[in-house]
């Protein structure tokens, strides 16, 4: 395949960036569309020229790490896979592919496609987390779970935090993200004892962070490439909801 690439350059933080395009040859259609910047790279650093820097790390749709906004969409254009997933055979010989980062203003660029998603961490540690003395390790079935919340508590802790649902949201917003974290524990018993501190921290870390607001297209679950539902906000609303009525109470 050959092809034509739109990338985004951005030599750091500070800077101005702007698309840069580069031709590729004799990209095989099995290759992953990270391989195929691999590929790239290493024609750029044989003229010595400064190679496209970009996020990746486990390459199995797994860590969330390969954060590229392709043809306008996050992870590109097929259904619930993350850019390492994604093989050059979706493209057509001869298609010109435009490459940018994540856009959000609490996901700011590094350096071309690298965007700090730090904001994200500063959410999970200020509640995304069970941090009471619970005793020793009990037995796996221990506690009695019914089915169907076991199973919503597993697909909301699917997401890996790639950020896709910020991309891909007009206002930049993570609820989507924020309501995942929150919803696997809220909906297990080991997480009831500290629900109502940990939504109001995360949401207000949310907040503090510059996410925008909620803009209820339902774009964020559009992209996300583990497929999180949107039934995960309302049940952080609810959850919110109820923690501010019960802090009022008391």
């Amino acid at each position: 395949m050959d092809l034509t690439l739109k990338v985004w350059r951005q030599k750091d933080s500070k800077s101005k960036g702007q698309f840069k395009e580069y031709k590729i040859s004799n990209i095989s259609e099995g290759s992953s569309f990270l391989e195929m910047l691999d590929i790239l790279n290493e024609d750029l650093v044989a003229k010595n020229e400064d190679p496209i820097h970009f996020d990746s790390d486990c390459r199995e749709g797994i860590c969330g790490m390969c954060s590229l906004f392709i043809n306008g969409r996050p992870h590109g254009p097929e259904e619930e896979i993350t850019v390492c997933q994604l093989h050059m055979r979706t493209f057509n010989d001869g298609d010109t592919i435009t490459i940018e980062p994540w856009r959000a203003k609490a996901f700011p660029v590094l350096k071309d496609l690298v965007v700090d998603r730090s904001s994200f961490e500063r959410i999970i540690q200020a509640g995304g987390h069970v941090g009471v003395n619970t005793g020793g390790i009990p037995d796996a079935n221990a506690i009695p779970i019914p089915k169907e919340k076991a199973d919503l508590a597993m697909d909301a802790a699917a997401c890996i935090g790639c950020g896709a649902c910020v991309a891909a949201c007009k206002n930049a917003s993570a609820m989507l993200f924020v309501s995942a974290k929150v919803s696997q524990l809220a909906l297990l018993p080991q997480g009831n004892a500290e629900r109502t501190r940990r939504v109001t921290a995360m949401v207000n870390q949310m907040d503090s962070e510059g996410f925008g607001a909620c803009t209820n297209t339902g774009a964020c679950e559009a992209e996300c490439p583990k497929g999180i539902s949107l039934s995960n906000i309302a049940r952080m609303n609810r959850e919110y909801y109820s923690a501010k009525i019960g802090s009022r109470q008391d």
